[in-house]
């Protein structure tokens, strides 16, 4: 399985583009505007072609590359139910799977920094088991830290916040050794402690991120809501722009 994280450092954003090189079937994960040439280009240096695209929410600190990368490849758009979003695409149900050659991506549905949120886990057939080794953790699951309530939640952050903990419980399930990918790192406003080191794993999480040490969602939501960072410049803008197919809502 390939796999290539991109690290924009203007805006502490992960992407990622990963997926089967044997078969020719490749993905990006929650696609920046500035990279889209760059997720092009590797793509052919590769010789295999883009042919989905995810987004694991509609994002609130930068402009989408989902459509021009759906108009530079005719890769398939796909995102959580419930998005919410103005253009063509699928909407992934909790447990979907979406196959890419050898790479099995399952959906989890983790709301609670958006409502409509999803965690993607991979599979490689060519290991000889279809059970995950990594995830595309979005906004839920960040490195030494959890994603943000406040930015979706209409009026209602502790709510969400309530919410998120559940979802941090489903992914708390997954076994220790499974690699931990989210769309954000050190220097992001959607969260409050997020490490400088991009990557984890679940047991990692486990045993040293303090957002989840509250067994009980009220405790969790308490805590989670206190000394959040300002609101990403432009925020209600940007949503506005990414449900009708971000940079093309730009022009």
């Amino acid at each position: 399985m390939i796999l290539r994280p991109f690290l924009y450092e203007s805006t502490a954003c992960a992407s990622y583009l990963f997926g089967c090189g044997t078969l020719g079937r490749l993905a990006v994960v929650d696609p920046h505007a500035e990279l889209v040439d760059e997720y092009l280009a590797v793509a052919e240096r590769l010789g295999s072609p883009i042919v989905a695209v995810f987004e694991t929410h509609v994002q609130a600190d930068h402009l989408s590359g989902l459509s021009a990368l759906v108009d530079a490849t005719g890769a398939r758009a796909y995102l959580p139910e419930g998005a919410g979003v103005a253009f063509e695409h699928h909407a992934l149900a909790d447990g979907e799977r979406v196959e890419l050659g050898n790479t099995l991506v399952t959906t989890l549905a983790t709301p609670g920094h958006a409502p409509a949120h999803a965690a993607f886990l991979v599979a490689d057939r060519r290991r000889g088991s279809e059970e995950p080794w990594l995830a595309f953790t979005g906004d839920a699951l960040l490195v030494g830290d959890v994603g943000r309530p406040d930015l979706h939640a209409a009026g209602d952050p502790a709510g969400m916040a309530r919410t998120l903990h559940g979802s941090l419980c489903r992914l708390m399930e997954l076994p220790d050794h499974v690699s931990v990918h989210p769309s954000h790192f050190g220097g992001s406003v959607c969260g409050r402690a997020l490490s400088g080191n991009p990557f984890s794993t679940i047991g990692f999480e486990r045993r040293h991120n303090r957002a989840l040490a509250h067994a009980d969602a009220d405790a969790f939501a308490a805590a989670l809501l206190v000394d959040l960072p300002p609101v990403p410049d432009g925020q209600a803008a940007i949503v506005a722009a990414n449900r009708v197919g971000g940079v093309a809502a730009t022009a």
